[in-house]
This record gives structure tokens, C-alpha cells and sequence, in this order.
């Protein structure tokens, strides 16, 4: 099959690719690109462990067609920490015991970054529940995760407001 050009924005640095048109955009950071962090969890959207953003919109990831991305930003969970100083979401979830055994967190990370730049989070525990249920834990870590996104939240607001001032 032949191959396309694409360029692909991902974690801040432009990438012109040539993809198989078949290949997803999960195989394509992964085995291409080696940005592991997003995970292959059921290949079928059903787990969410694959979810990164996509010109900030939350998208399963082994579900996308690599060259239907063409010229998007893409954030995976490499992109998310600035350096070694990790994000509000990040460091809330491990305040809060939200870290599962590491193959669902990725996912779960991007999702509630989606959900929270989408305003749909909120501080209803039922309601961001509801917002993550296409992300799924296999540990049970859904009472740290909704406590970390509440704090999370509040942190950007914060963090938001010292920056409008």
C-alpha cells in the first residue's frame, strides 16, 4: 500500500510522516514514534487507555486513522509534565492515591484534561464520574481519581486567575 504524507504536531515538536493509510494513531506514536506512554490497552475504544488529546478534544486513539490527523496537535502523556515539574493533574493524582498500576493512568491523565478544558468536570463526584466512564480502571482507583480531579481543577482555576490578573 502506499504511503501518505502527513504532519502531525505532537507534544509541541512538528513531524512530517510518511503512514501506511491503514495505521492508527495509536500504532503510529507508539511503535513509530516510541512514545509509549499512551497505552494499548483493548483496541477497541472500550478502555480508554489509549486516550490523548487531539487539538484539545479527547479521542481514542485506536480508533483514529493516523492520516485523518493530518496537521493536528496531538498531546500525549510524554507532553503533559513541563520538564521534570509535573502538572496540576498529575501531582493531584498522586496525592490522591489516584495512580492505578500504570497501564490505565495515562489514559485516565489525558481524559481528565480533556474533561476539565471542556468544562464538563465540575466538582459533582457523579458528574466527573460520568465524565471518565469511557476511561475504565481495572484497580479501583475512582475515589482517588475523583478527589485529584476536584483539587486539579481548582489548582488551574487558580493558577488561571493569577494569570488574567
Amino acid at each position: 500500500m502506499t504511503s501518505l504524507p502527513i504532519t502531525l504536531t505532537i507534544n509541541g515538536h512538528r513531524h512530517k510522516l510518511e503512514v501506511d493509510p491503514r495505521v492508527t494513531l495509536l500504532d503510529l506514536l507508539r511503535e513509530r514514534l516510541d512514545l509509549t506512554g499512551t497505552k494499548k490497552g483493548c483496541d477497541r475504544g472500550q478502555c480508554g487507555a489509549c486516550t490523548v488529546l487531539v487539538d484539545g478534544k479527547r479521542i481514542n486513539s485506536c480508533l483514529a486513522l493516523a492520516v485523518s490527523q493530518d496537521g493536528a496537535n496531538v498531546l500525549t502523556i510524554e507532553g503533559v509534565a513541563h520538564g521534570e515539574e509535573l502538572h496540576p493533574v498529575q501531582a493531584a493524582f498522586i496525592a490522591h492515591d489516584g495512580f492505578q498500576c500504570g497501564f490505565c493512568t495515562p489514559g485516565q491523565i489525558m481524559s481528565t484534561l480533556g474533561l476539565i478544558a471542556e468544562g464538563q468536570a465540575g466538582d459533582d463526584p457523579e458528574r466527573i464520574r460520568e465524565g471518565l466512564s469511557g476511561n475504565i480502571c481495572r484497580c479501583a482507583a475512582y475515589g482517588g481519581i475523583v478527589e485529584a480531579i476536584v483539587e486539579a481543577q481548582e489548582k488551574l482555576a487558580t493558577a488561571d486567575r493569577r494569570t488574567a490578573a
